[in-house]
């Protein structure tokens, strides 16, 4: 089945691309899973943006340098931090419900970027400025909303759930190969319960977008919802597209500890609000021993202060202590995480909260221009899974739902302005399992699965060193063999759809973490403790 452009992702980017496309053309979105399961839904801080009197673009453009150890690309900066105004502008005609000074009343989608500021903006690590427009502490499930709401009522968006992207189809895929390096699609894995259930389906179109997410899930401790597998990215590896800088993960510094509950976030607000870390021992602070930005220090610097501790004292945690502040205050701001704690016992307005660090964000990815393409024609990759010069060796907190917006747009246009030269799709070879058979050994999946996120963890985390980094890529050798064998004698699921991109995203984490001989921004490798004078990307060819 061929639509006009086909979009794997249906979360910021996705959708926005979608949006700007529908107005021409027939657009297809696949999710992995439910259409609102991605990180977008999962986002509780908010959308840094230039709205405030005292506050600039060249602020802006600064504080993302700085936080990215001068490793991003300049003019990147520039295309996003500008035009994130008026990303906020078209939010907000959307319906997203941004929080409001308390002072103003009306509407906020009347002029969010008017005067000093409708919009209630706060700050978090890394900002000179307060720049962070919010719903609440939930802006992105309230974004996610509005895009789908909006994607479901336009008559050439159709939107499938449940379909696990495969491979890229590229131009050897085709029953008459021409010799492009070319993409006309994606084969992918009916994993709903209707009549196509379980079928690989050949999807075709004139042009793909990857916005597929990151590879949180290539570590054991992670932010990151179960599908963030690295799917865009290792399929645009495999069909030959470069990839930069995957040595660049962030770990969030305050992900709540707690036996019971996985992967919660304490989002980087509730420090930008006054919170303190201490030593839950003492009751001491210690930020101010490691940056004299203390608790604002930018998200790497945080996390390898809290690491240092946890290590240093033998600590399972340390506190995060908003409880100075008024209990209304809290409450106000942090409705969300206020509810969440308060089922588990922990009631935030008067105790400290237990956190750790964990993996956040995927700084690095496909790489692409500013118009979102990537190396083979017909394919754009937008958001967490492409490597677009914006975030140099750190994300800037609240910069990452930015980034899906304008990148999403900017795809979307750039394919409405060179449609012409986009051909109709050619007859491509159908997905073939006449030489494969059920598996009847899943718990091969299940304990390579576990032992990759667990090394990875340990020898790959917030402090490396050769030797680490050594037995990661032993280990990873040793299981592409297990994994190749398998995904070539037993039909696809899910599970060895996302098993095999993990194993691909975590070598291409491993290789350019090999390759950077210097300790920069989210990469720090205690063999290697200084930077260099000059910044490079790293950049890996298939």
């Amino acid at each position: 089945m061929s639509h006009d452009v086909l979009i794997v992702g249906s979360g910021a980017a996705g959708l926005t691309a979608a949006l700007v496309l529908a107005e021409k053309c027939r657009v297809l979105v696949l999710a992995k899973g439910a259409l609102d399961a991605g990180s977008t839904a999962w986002a509780q801080g908010g959308i840094a943006a230039v709205l405030d009197k005292g506050d600039t673009f060249e602020d802006h453009i600064r504080d993302t340098m700085v936080a990215g150890g001068g490793l991003n690309r300049r003019e990147t900066v520039e295309f996003v931090v500008e035009n994130a105004p008026v990303a906020i502008e078209r939010l907000a005609d959307l319906g997203v419900p941004f929080n409001l000074d308390d002072a103003t009343s009306g509407s906020v989608g009347s002029s969010p970027t008017g005067g000093s500021g409708a919009l209630h903006l706060t700050r978090e690590g890394g900002h000179s400025h307060r720049r962070i427009v919010h719903v609440d502490d939930a802006t992105g499930w309230a974004v996610q909303q509005a895009l789908l709401k909006a994607a479901h009522a336009h008559p050439n968006i159709t939107l499938r759930p449940d379909m696990a992207a495969i491979d890229l189809v590229t131009d050897r895929h085709r029953i008459d190969p021409a010799g492009e390096r070319r993409v006309w699609g994606v084969y992918a894995l009916d994993t709903g319960s209707g009549p196509s259930a379980g079928r690989v389906e050949c999807l075709t179109a004139r042009a793909t977008i990857l916005a597929t997410g990151g590879a949180g899930r290539t570590y054991l401790f992670s932010t990151a919802p179960r599908g963030a597998t690295g799917d865009g990215i290792a399929m645009a590896w495999r069909a030959g597209c470069r990839i930069s800088n995957m040595e660049f993960m962030q770990f969030h510094p305050t992900c709540l500890y707690n036996l019971e509950v996985k992967n919660f976030l304490i989002t980087e607000a509730v420090r930008g609000e006054g919170g303190l870390l201490k030593n839950p021992e003492t009751g001491e602070r210690f930020m101010p021993r490691f940056d004299p930005r203390e608790e604002l220090a930018p998200r790497d610097v945080v996390a390898r202060a809290i690491d240092h501790e946890i290590k240093r004292l033998g600590l399972d945690y340390v506190h995060l202590d908003i409880s100075h502040k008024p209990p209304e205050f809290v409450r106000h701001h942090f409705p969300t995480i206020y509810e969440r704690l308060l089922g588990l016992g922990i009631d935030m307005t008067k105790e400290p909260i237990p956190v750790v660090p964990a993996q956040h964000y995927t700084c690095g990815g496909v790489l692409i221009d500013l118009a979102g393409r990537a190396d083979l024609f017909g394919l754009y990759a937008v958001g967490e899974c492409s490597e677009s010069g914006l975030h140099g060796a750190n994300r800037l907190a609240s910069n990452s739902l930015l980034e899906c917006f304008v990148f999403g747009d900017a795809a979307a246009n750039d394919i409405l302005a060179r449609w012409d030269s986009f051909s109709e799709p050619p007859a491509i070879r159908a997905w073939d399992e006449s030489r494969v058979a059920d598996s009847d050994e899943e718990v091969v999946i299940k304990q390579t699965w576990t032992e990759l996120r667990r090394f990875m963890w340990n020898y790959v985390g917030i402090v490396r060193t050769n030797k680490r980094l050594e037995r990661a890529a032993h280990r990873i050798q040793l299981l592409r063999d297990e994994i190749a064998e398998y995904y070539s004698n037993f039909r696809v699921t899910a599970d060895l759809i996302e098993l095999r991109n993990l194993h691909q995203t975590a070598e291409l984490i491993v290789k350019s973490a090999r390759a950077r001989h210097e300790s920069r921004g989210l990469h720090y490798n205690a063999d290697y403790p200084q930077t260099d004078p000059a910044a490079r990307d790293t950049i890996l060819v298939p």
